[in-house]
């Protein structure tokens, strides 16, 4: 899948990506000798490739550089995430990295890591009313605009099409949709919008319940890629063929783009994403300064584009 994403990303937007990270996965083998100091990952979840991806992503920066890093898995739960990362302070970690469940939710207990001097990196979600040493995530507003650019590009405007939303509150989720109304509010018909968590399972229960309500949707643009793989069954199990748009290109997306049951995903690059973070929080620790905000641009995968 890596190996996908960098053939159809291009070189500029890698750089781009990698502003304040430095050129290489790999940091000097002097710097990696005198930097001190733990690194805290509290991921959103595991039970979603993409996140899985991150963390690797991470952890392969983290043995490069010779650092330790603690990982902890929110089961999309902002509770545990809040407990983890109280306990991920209290082992005197020197760099908090945070991928929030919910953006708001976790402002508080993140304040309260800056006020003891932990410094803070946000991944692909960013944190609200908290000035974080630095924020790595996607575009994610344009990458869903270029998603329902392509519906409209395939099917024309006017047509019936319904939102499967994300998780309420987790910024990723906001910004897909406001990406997605930017387009849809003007140009398509929108019969139904609703969350499904991020969750396939929830993706296809609620796309279950939209058929019935809405026989007549043409198309559907989901959130991730696990809500639009539930899409993708709902609809099969109701004998339609409608067009599904996803977020994320994970490897089950990409599959059933080849197979043609979805039509086209938002391609991002968690690998470098989780890189990235670790990359940044080393130089943090060494007392290097980095940029505020590290943007990582996304690409439209569709059938032509997926071989």
């Amino acid at each position: 899948m890596r190996k996908f994403l960098a053939m159809i990303l291009c070189v500029s937007m890698m750089a781009t990506a990698l502003v304040g990270c430095g050129s290489s996965a790999e940091p000097a083998a002097d710097d990696a000798a005198t930097v001190e100091g733990a690194i805290g990952l509290s991921v959103s979840t595991q039970n979603n490739p993409f996140f899985v991806t991150l963390v690797e992503g991470a952890e392969a920066a983290a043995e490069a550089a010779g650092v330790s890093l603690t990982v902890v898995d929110a089961g999309d739960d902002v509770t545990k995430q809040v407990s983890d990362v109280e306990d991920l302070l209290s082992k005197n970690i020197s760099v908090l990295i945070i991928n929030p469940v919910d953006s708001d939710a976790v402002a508080g207990v993140v304040e309260s890591a800056m006020e003891a001097g932990v410094k803070v990196i946000a991944v692909d979600r960013v944190v609200n009313g908290v000035d974080v040493d630095c924020t790595i995530a996607s575009d994610n507003v344009m990458g869903a605009e270029m998603a329902t650019q392509y519906i409209i590009d395939t099917l024309g405007e006017g047509v019936k099409v319904a939102e499967l939303q994300g998780i309420p509150g987790a910024s990723a989720a906001i910004d897909r949709g406001t990406g997605f109304h930017n387009i849809a509010d003007d140009k398509l018909e929108v019969v139904a919008s609703q969350t499904a968590n991020f969750d396939r399972t929830e993706g296809m229960s609620v796309m279950e319940n939209m058929l019935q309500a809405n026989g007549d949707i043409q198309a559907v643009f989901a959130a991730n890629d696990e809500m639009a793989l539930g899409a993708v069954e709902a609809i099969a199990g109701a004998g339609k063929e409608i067009m599904v748009v996803g977020f994320d290109a994970t490897d089950d997306a990409i599959a059933a783009i080849k197979e043609g049951t979805m039509a086209a995903t938002i391609a991002q690059q968690p690998y470098m994403i989780g890189e990235a973070s670790v990359q940044n929080a080393v130089k943090l620790m060494a007392g290097e300064e980095i940029e505020a905000n590290i943007p990582v641009e996304v690409a439209l995968v569709t059938a032509e584009t997926a071989e």
